[in-house]
């Protein structure tokens, strides 16, 4: 199969290549390396497949929709994974009309890219942020999710909403995953547990906001990878499943767990909790079990030792 898979040279996206590739298919990647974090990272991501013969590499911006429409007649997509956007609760709220533009106006024109070329297949990559402050734990996909607390989670929202759109009007099968806190090899610079883990290595301190006790339901890349490819294979109509692992892990647990795996103490810059952070994510993956067979299999403690692994063969690249 023909599968194009937006925002490929990320963190989750080039996991994602190197899993269709494997499973036999053609990957047509696409990615404007955004300047969130540094291009060589991005690019270091997915050299490990560049030059696979079943693997297709476009510099370009879901915006633009000349280019979409060159890619989708090039090489006869049947298939999309929508992961692109521009990321980070924090960053969203002094940078709303950005947020939109790529996030919502990217995805829109993906969708009438697809609908123009009778693309009919697509999973949308949205986020637990879009629960916001729910005071029900669980997370469960049937909640009223109408209260985003940031930017980037009512930019998911409205993706979500844009693809029932496309679902009701033409047909669409459409999926949209709300990944929960997504670790692992790859992560992104931003996120807490790379950033955590470069500052211990380096004697400096860490930014701790809050009390220690904000939870979240930490996912290792290898389950986001299973949940993607069941639910890529059961698309039909409409659905919206959660991707977690139905465990939380607060603050103060996840530093003594990287003290733990790395050897290195803690220095705590402790700070006020953040506008936009929700105080937990916590996923009710019922449903996702029951429906397309998603079972998570990685633990916390694994996870991490993989990812400090990855970071110590990687960290001078990542320091420079």
């Amino acid at each position: 199969m023909n599968i194009l898979v937006t925002g490929a040279a990320g963190f989750i996206g080039s996991h994602v290549c190197e899993h269709f590739i494997k499973s036999g298919n053609l990957v047509v990647g696409i990615d404007n390396f955004d300047n969130f974090y540094p291009k060589k990272i991005k690019q270091a991501n997915i050299a490990g497949i560049i030059d696979n013969d079943n693997f297709r590499f476009y510099e370009a911006d879901i915006r633009d929709n000349k280019a979409l429409n060159d890619i989708f007649s090039a090489n006869k997509i049947e298939g999309v994974i929508h992961l692109a956007a521009k990321a980070g609760v924090r960053p969203s709220i002094s940078a709303i009309s950005d947020y939109y533009d790529v996030n919502v106006n990217g995805t829109i024109n993906l969708l009438e890219v697809m609908r123009m070329n009778s693309v009919n297949k697509m999973i949308f990559a949205s986020s637990s942020s879009v629960y916001g402050n729910n005071i029900k734990v669980p997370f469960s996909e049937d909640d009223f999710v109408d209260n985003p607390i940031s930017p980037y989670a009512s930019t998911k929202k409205s993706g979500e909403l844009l693809c029932h759109v496309y679902f009701h009007l033409y047909g669409m099968n459409i999926t949209c995953l709300r990944f929960f806190t997504v670790f692992g090899p790859r992560q992104r610079p931003d996120l807490a547990i790379h950033k955590f883990t470069k500052l211990m290595e380096e004697g400096k301190p860490i930014p701790f906001f809050g009390d220690g006790t904000s939870a979240r339901d930490y996912t290792y890349i290898l389950d986001i990878l299973n949940g993607i490819e069941c639910a890529f294979s059961k698309l039909d109509g409409y659905n919206i499943f959660n991707l977690g692992e139905s465990r939380l892990t607060n603050l103060n647990t996840l530093v003594q767990m990287l003290e733990k795996a790395s050897g290195r103490k803690a220095i705590l810059d402790k700070q006020p909790s953040q506008p936009g952070d929700v105080n937990v994510t916590y996923a009710d993956i019922s449903k996702a079990r029951s429906v397309i067979g998603y079972n998570p299999a990685y633990d916390m403690t694994g996870g991490i030792n993989e990812f400090i692994k990855w970071y110590l063969a990687n960290k001078k690249f990542l320091k420079d």
